[in-house]
């Protein structure tokens, strides 16, 4: 496929630095996003080729056209988007608050719909682009305690689906990765509430999300990368979920 200009949000550090590090290894100019510009520099320092740090808050509505601005300017059109920043909340129903509702449909569904929408017309106009949203098994089911972070990633996968079928003829595809619980941060904080809510041991409770895939254990991030990569170089898959779950989704 040769180089391609790449942008990857939520890059400081689990998938997003996993995916950007194999983007980079794979001979590719990545652009990394993310509020924190330590862990950016960090992680552009590492990688083996072009890597250009732009920090943002992409929930800010002006975030994506300040992002997608400043790689324009420095090496041209996005031509791989991958959403990756996101994060989760845990309550029931009726203690889950507004603001709780707002932050997971503002970061997992409205900011990646901006980067898309951004994304758009210069991939459609150079006949390319791939574009792979970071879901989760949570668009694919429901599980309880999760509903606003369930609802961000159902509406996410819908926005893959809608657009992946408008661009199907473009030379754009669309696509959403689902992973189960990953060996990221995020999951340590998800550890971390279950272990305060229930009283449980840390260990246990990392125990048990290990076991809701049927392998046993988590998932690491460069196997989520694998998939994301899979997309990358494929003109033929579009408007899939791929779960990367170890089994459990049938």
């Amino acid at each position: 496929m040769g180089s391609r200009r790449c942008l990857v949000t939520g890059a400081g550090r689990g998938i997003g630095a996993a995916v950007a590090s194999r983007l980079s290894a794979e001979g590719h100019q990545v652009a990394l996003t993310a509020r924190s510009t330590t862990e950016l520099d960090a992680l552009a320092a590492q990688l083996p080729g072009p890597a250009l740090v732009v920090p943002a808050d992409v929930t800010d509505p002006d975030a994506a056209e300040r992002v997608f601005t400043a790689v324009e300017e420095a090496w041209g059109p996005v031509e791989v988007l991958v959403l990756n920043a996101g994060t989760a909340v845990s309550a029931p129903v009726h203690r889950t608050t507004d603001a709780d509702w707002a932050r997971m449909l503002d970061l997992n569904l409205t900011a990646p719909f901006r980067l898309l929408r951004r994304a758009t017309p210069a991939m459609k106009a150079a006949g390319f682009g791939r574009v792979v949203a970071i879901a989760s098994t949570a668009a694919l089911r429901g599980e309880p305690y999760i509903a606003a972070y369930t609802a961000s990633k159902h509406g996410l996968l819908g926005l893959v689906r809608s657009a992946a079928a408008e661009l199907a003829g473009a030379g754009v595809t669309v696509n959403a990765v689902c992973p189960g619980y990953v060996d990221t941060p995020m999951t340590d904080g998800s550890v971390a509430t279950i272990s305060a809510t229930t009283g449980r041991p840390l260990d246990e409770v990392r125990a048990h999300l290990a076991g809701q895939q049927p392998i046993g254990r988590l998932i690491s991030v460069d196997e989520v990368a694998d998939a994301v990569l899979l997309c990358v170089g494929s003109a033929a898959i579009t408007g899939q979920a791929l779960a990367v779950d170890g089994g459990a989704t049938p």
